[in-house]
């Protein structure tokens, strides 16, 4: 079965496929939709089909998406979420306390663990980069739903400054490795 990367790196498909996602059904629907001339629209939904990707319904047509999804969990790369060769033990416990595939479970309520949580959050931004308040939480949000409140204590606590809706690194260990 091709991957779904590979299905979607042609750029007619690519489109078919936006169409779809945004509710054409028909053939007619997803050429005008995606802008890709009816034969072309035509070819791209075999080869999406062809790849469980999309399923025909009678005349129309429909994205896989538990198909779509179960293909996305399998080729995800797993991170580590952090190296514990050098942190000293009580961070490295903290880390693995609060902290599943690199995701936070929970915000830690004491002070000491959100620390060492925070500190660990901070050094995905870079030293000496601006980043405007969008960034932050897209950045903020791989860690945790509650984007806003990650954003807010790593201000608070001094990780982070903020001027006119930029911020910038300010504070937090740094790997020196």
């Amino acid at each position: 079965m091709p991957e779904l990367w590979g299905l979607l790196a042609d750029e007619d498909r690519l489109r078919v496929f936006a169409a779809l996602a945004l509710g054409a059904g028909s053939l007619a629907e997803v050429s005008a939709v995606s802008g890709v001339e009816p034969r072309a629209a035509a070819r791209a939904l075999k080869r999406l089909s062809s790849g469980g990707v999309v399923e025909q319904t009678g005349s129309g047509y429909v994205l896989r998406r538990e198909h779509i999804a179960e293909q996305a969990r399998r080729t995800a790369k797993v991170v580590a979420p952090y190296e514990e060769d050098g942190l000293p033990p009580r961070q490295a416990a903290v880390l693995r306390a609060f902290l599943v595939d690199g995701r936070l479970v929970s915000i830690p309520s004491a002070r000491s663990k959100r620390l060492v949580v925070l500190d660990h959050i901070a050094k995905v931004f870079e030293i000496g980069v601006r980043y405007p308040e969008r960034e932050v939480d897209t950045l903020c949000r791989a860690f945790h739903p509650d984007y806003a409140a990650l954003r807010r204590y790593l201000v608070d606590e001094g990780f982070l400054s903020r001027e006119a809706g930029t911020y910038w690194r300010s504070g937090g260990s740094v790997d020196l490795s």
